[in-house]
C-alpha cells in the first residue's frame, strides 16, 4: 500500500472498515487513525517546500544585495556632490601670489621633511600630554622652524614633504573611536589650512615638492570609493588634492601623483619608497628586504625606505620609521602601556648616494607661536579613553 502515516510517516498502515462510504486506515506503528497521505504526495509535498525556501532565498539575496547598492550609491553620490562642492570652492583660491622660486647652484642634494601619522583631529589631555588642533599648529610650526635651521646649514634649496599618511584619525571602526576633535568635514578642511601654512613658510627658503601616499586610517568607510573625484573616500588623498588645487601654478611648489599606497621618488638621483607602514611585520628588515626585492624583480632598484605607522622613530642605514605628531594618548598611554614622543624625521640624500637622518622632536614647544586655526571649525567630541572600555557582544547579526 502507497500510504504514509501522517503523523510519523511510517509505510505501516492497513485498512481499518469503512465509515460513511469512506475507507478508514490505522498505522499499526504508532495507532493513529489520520488520514494517511500518498507517498508521491510526500516527495511533491517536500519538492514543492525546498523550492519556495530556494525562492525566498533568492528573494532575500536580492533585497539585501538591492538595500546594500541603494546605500552605496546615496553614499557615493553624496560624497561626489561634496568633493565637487571642495573643487568648486578651492577653484576660488589662488596662492600661487604667495611662493617663491628659489634658483640654486646646481647642487643636487635634496632635503625631505618626513610627515608621519599626524593625526590632527586626535584630542589627548593627559597630564604628561596634550593635543589639539592648537598644539599641532605649534608642533607644525617648530618642525618648520628646525626644518630651516637644519638645511639652510647645509645650503639645500630643494625639497621634498613625504607624506606617508594617517593625517586625520577615522572612526569606521568602534575600536578606532579615538578622540576625535571636531567632525571630519571640519577636520579635512583644518587640516588642509594648516599644511597650507607650512608649505607657504617652508617655501620661504625651498623649492617644495610634495608627495603622498595614504595610511591605514584614510578610508571614510569600509566599502565603496569608486568614484573618479578626488578619491572620494579617502581623506589623506582628499587632503592632498584640496592643497593641489590651493596651489596650482604656484611657483616653487610641485606635487608629485603615482601610486597611492606605495610611492617610488627619485630623490637626488636615488630611489626612494614611501608607504604607511601597516604591511612591515616585526622583523622589520626582513619586510624592507623583501619589499627591496619585489621592486628589484621589477628592474627598480630601491635605495631607501620611509614609512610611520608605529608611532615610534627609528633611523637606520636602509629604512628609516617616523613617529608621530600626536606623541602619547590614553589608549597607548593606559591601555597598550606604551611610551611614546611627538616627533617627526628629516633627512638629506645626496648624489654621492649618501643619507642622512634626524630626528626633530616637537614633544615640548616651549613658547613656539603656531599657525593660525579657524576657530569656526575647531569644536572637541567623542572621548578617546573610550577606547579603554572593554566591550563585550552578547549576539550580533550583521545582514
Amino acid at each position: 500500500m502507497n500510504f504514509l502515516c501522517s503523523v510519523c510517516e511510517s509505510d505501516k498502515i492497513v485498512k481499518n472498515g469503512v465509515k460513511n462510504n469512506t475507507q478508514q486506515y490505522v498505522c499499526t506503528m504508532c495507532g493513529s487513525h489520520k488520514r494517511p497521505i500518498r507517498q508521491e504526495d510526500k516527495e511533491l509535498l517536500t519538492e514543492n517546500v525546498r523550492l519556495a525556501k530556494s525562492k525566498q532565498h533568492l528573494q532575500d539575496s536580492n533585497r539585501i544585495e538591492r538595500k546594500a547598492f541603494r546605500e552605496y550609491a546615496r553614499i557615493e553620490n553624496a560624497l561626489t556632490e561634496y568633493n565637487g562642492e571642495i573643487l568648486e570652492a578651492l577653484k576660488k583660491f589662488d596662492l600661487s601670489k604667495f611662493t617663491l622660486y628659489h634658483e640654486d647652484d646646481g647642487d643636487k642634494s635634496c632635503g625631505v621633511v618626513h610627515l608621519s601619522d599626524l593625526h590632527l583631529n586626535e584630542l589627548v589631555s593627559l597630564g604628561h600630554n596634550k593635543h589639539d588642533f592648537n598644539q599641532a599648529a605649534k608642533r607644525l610650526k617648530k618642525l618648520a622652524n628646525q626644518t630651516k635651521l637644519y638645511f639652510n646649514a647645509l645650503g639645500i634649496k630643494n625639497i621634498l614633504i613625504a607624506d606617508t599618511g594617517d593625517k586625520l584619525n577615522s572612526d569606521r571602526r568602534l575600536d578606532e573611536m579615538l578622540n576625535q576633535a571636531t567632525n571630519r568635514s571640519n577636520a579635512t578642511v583644518l587640516t588642509a589650512y594648516l599644511l597650507q601654512q607650512l608649505i607657504i613658510d617652508l617655501n620661504e627658503d625651498f623649492n617644495i615638492s610634495y608627495a603622498c601616499v595614504t595610511g591605514n586610517e584614510y578610508r571614510v568607510t569600509d566599502e565603496y570609493g569608486f568614484s573618479d573625484i578626488m578619491a572620494t573616500d579617502n581623506y589623506d588623498f582628499t587632503i592632498f588634492n584640496m592643497l593641489r588645487m590651493l596651489f596650482k601654478d604656484s611657483k616653487g611648489i610641485k606635487f608629485i601623483i603615482g601610486d597611492p599606497s606605495e610611492l617610488v621618488v627619485d630623490i637626488a638621483g636615488q630611489h626612494w619608497l614611501l608607504l604607511h607602514g601597516q604591511s612591515i611585520g616585526k622583523d622589520v628588515e626582513g619586510s624592507v628586504q623583501k619589499i627591496k626585492g619585489k621592486y628589484a624583480s621589477r628592474g627598480v632598484l630601491i635605495d631607501y625606505i620611509i614609512f610611520g605607522h608605529i608611532h615610534s622613530a627609528r633611523i637606520s642605514d636602509q629604512y628609516s620609521r617616523g613617529s608621530s605628531l600626536v606623541g602619547d594618548n590614553d589608549y597607548s598611554d593606559k591601555g597598550l602601556q606604551l611610551s611614546g614622543r611627538a616627533s617627526q624625521n628629516l633627512y638629506v640624500a645626496y648624489d654621492c648616494g649618501n643619507r642622512d637622518g634626524i630626528k626633530i622632536d616637537l614633544q615640548n614647544v616651549g613658547k613656539t607661536k603656531g599657525y593660525d586655526i579657524i576657530k569656526e571649525l575647531e569644536s572637541y567630541n567623542a572621548k578617546s579613553a573610550n577606547k579603554l572600555k572593554r566591550k563585550q557582544t552578547i549576539f550580533q547579526v550583521v545582514i
